[in-house]
């Protein structure tokens, strides 16, 4: 593991999860599920794999202070500063530009902050199964077990297994899916040969950089001059004149979906979410036997209620609920936020209605 690395995604905002998560204070720096913040969780879910020294952190300004705070063990240095979101195919480009500068042999695994991975020890052997299925020169993602017809997540078909002694079963990905319909998703889900897409991928810097310079060649040029002046004093001069012009794609559109040599490994009992919801908390918190979870709040009286999330609120304050079902309450004193569960994916509109009118107070 001399020259594997962990890229941390850390830059994101977690909209879907407002109004806990904002703008200066978004979801992968709050304790939502417990005492650690995802973020937290994140590093520490890579202890005994890898050293601090080789964990990197791509993220903004104004969330690189706390994130040092939280995690000091990791270097200064090994936290690299986006100027501005630009989608995490610019993420993933730089970080592999800065490694393969560091070090020319380096093998990386992308794995965004936000995740919740119950079963730690599968996931390590997992990654290090994809180490050496990437070693050969593949593209290679988690794809997680669907549970059910999602309509949250992008897919991906498995082809033929690949050839190699690997220890464990790795495909060719025959095709990516966007996000599908409902019906489209029951029928993904039919097959028996699709798995969600985790965001989670290993690739050998060299062969992601190669892909970039095929398929986005202005990122791959930005990133040569970028890369030319890192470590020395004109690194942030060169890094905002390059980056400020780059357009916002995603990793998964603008360089998997065309790319060849592309791996899947099926993660199976991964115990995966990607909190990526409020509906995504009953999949990961212990609900009590009326399938009601309250958490990070003061005190909640369930009266005839099932199924519903109760969060925030403060010590003093008494929520009740009577006759409640299905449902999310989330109270942060300046919001009080109530939906129906299956309707939680629309907090992101409620986000984009109070940009648009300059409710920015809120966000």
């Amino acid at each position: 593991m001399e020259h594997t690395y962990a890229v941390i995604m850390a830059g994101g905002g977690g909209t879907r999860l407002w109004p806990i998560s904002r703008k200066e204070r978004p979801k992968q720096l709050l304790p939502l599920l417990g005492e650690e913040t995802l973020f937290q969780s994140t590093v520490a879910r890579l202890e005994n794999l890898f050293s601090p020294e080789h964990i990197l952190v791509v993220t903004v300004e104004e969330q690189a202070r706390e994130m040092r705070e939280q995690v000091p063990e990791i270097p200064a240095e090994n936290y690299i500063i986006e100027p501005a979101p630009r989608g995490t195919a610019s993420v993933v480009g730089l970080a592999a530009a800065v490694l393969h500068k560091r070090d020319p042999q380096a093998t990386m695994a992308i794995l965004p902050s936000d995740h919740f991975i119950r079963n730690r020890d599968l996931f390590h052997y997992l990654l290090k199964a994809a180490f050496d299925v990437a070693e050969d020169g593949n593209l290679v993602t988690l794809g997680i077990a669907p549970s059910n017809p999602s309509t949250a997540y992008g897919y991906i078909q498995q082809g033929e297994a690949l050839k190699g002694n690997y220890k464990y079963p790795v495909y060719a990905v025959k095709k990516f899916i966007e996000k599908p319909n409902q019906q489209t998703a029951e029928l993904l889900l039919r097959t028996g040969d699709h798995s969600w897409n985790s965001g989670m991928f290993i690739w050998r810097a060299d062969v992601i950089l190669g892909e970039i310079k095929k398929q986005m060649p202005d990122l791959s040029k930005a990133l040569v001059n970028i890369t030319s002046a890192w470590g020395t004093n004109q690194q942030d001069a060169m890094l905002n004149e390059n980056w400020k012009g780059l357009k916002v794609e995603t990793i998964d559109y603008a360089v998997m979906e065309k790319a060849e040599h592309v791996a899947v490994l099926p993660a199976g009992g991964l115990g995966w979410s990607d909190v990526g919801m409020w509906s995504s908390l009953f999949e990961v918190l212990l609900p009590d036997m009326n399938g009601n979870i309250a958490t990070n709040s003061g005190q909640h009286l369930a009266h005839e209620t099932h199924n519903t999330l109760v969060y925030g609120g403060n010590g003093e304050r008494l929520i009740v609920t009577i006759g409640v079902d299905d449902m999310v309450i989330v109270d942060t004193g300046d919001v009080l936020m109530i939906c129906k569960t299956d309707q939680s994916q629309k907090v992101k509109e409620v986000v984009e209605h109070l940009r648009k009118h300059q409710q920015e107070k809120y966000l």
